[in-house]
């Protein structure tokens, strides 16, 4: 990937489709995934294949039929998950493989319940599984804008030397403000290993109404992908 342009990463079909009152059917998700695709996305995040057979089914098709654009695929940091995104990923033109797992010590000790040693074992784990079974591979830190700045670089840093070409940092509660998510993103530049060999990216909830003026405060800090959905649809509206 190239570090001097910036790349759209688009969710409508995954995290937009946890909007309330939204569900598409699969000839719907395709027909906005050929959408994307002559708006110029670079990559389309088609779902979530392990949550349910009919996003497995949507994944699958899409990267099938769509064609012009990366089409991925979410999975949590465990192999069965990894496994799923993987088959449903097979026929892609390009796939790749987004995985993540919680790295802020609120989500690790109340929702993981994982010590940050075990959190690092598991991304070292999952991403030996996954690597060379797809394209490339996307590590999310989820809740990261909440996290210990250096466990993140050292999680980010870990996910690189497994293989991930693209490190996301997400905003996951919406609650950053421009400066401070600019100094996190110019932070985790200087300081997470082996980041010269990745694509930092950023998937910013819109909760107070900043998700756009974080996502332009971190590409001039350095990001160069940015997520978002068509007209700001997601749980939390990402833009």
């Amino acid at each position: 990937m190239d570090q001097n342009r910036v790349y759209f990463f688009d969710t409508t079909l995954r995290d937009g489709e946890q909007t309330p009152g939204v569900s598409l059917q699969t000839p719907e998700k395709i027909e906005i995934a050929k959408g994307l695709v002559r708006l110029g996305i670079d990559v389309i995040e088609a779902g979530f294949p392990a949550a349910s057979p009919g996003d497995f089914e949507a994944v699958q098709t899409i990267a099938r039929e769509v064609k012009g654009a990366t089409i991925c695929a979410l999975a949590r940091a465990n192999e069965k998950d990894v496994q799923k995104a993987i088959d449903a990923l097979k026929d892609a033109e390009r796939s790749r493989l987004h995985v993540f797992i919680a790295i802020s010590e609120l989500h690790m000790e109340y929702k993981l319940k994982m010590t940050r040693q075990e959190v690092l074992d598991k991304v070292k784990s999952v991403l030996a599984y996954a690597k060379g079974k797809v394209d490339e591979i996307e590590f999310s830190g989820e809740d990261a804008a909440r996290s210990d700045l250096d466990f993140a670089c050292q999680v980010f840093g870990v996910a690189i030397a497994g293989g991930a070409t693209i490190i996301n940092v997400p905003d996951t509660v919406g609650y950053m403000n421009p400066n401070e998510f600019g100094d996190k993103i110019r932070y985790i530049k200087e300081h997470t290993p082996g980041i010269e060999n990745a694509i930092i990216s950023v998937h910013c909830h819109d909760d107070l109404g900043l998700a756009n003026a974080n996502t332009l405060a971190a590409i001039k800090a350095g990001a160069r992908q940015v997520e978002g959905t068509i007209n700001g649809l997601g749980e939390r509206l990402v833009t």
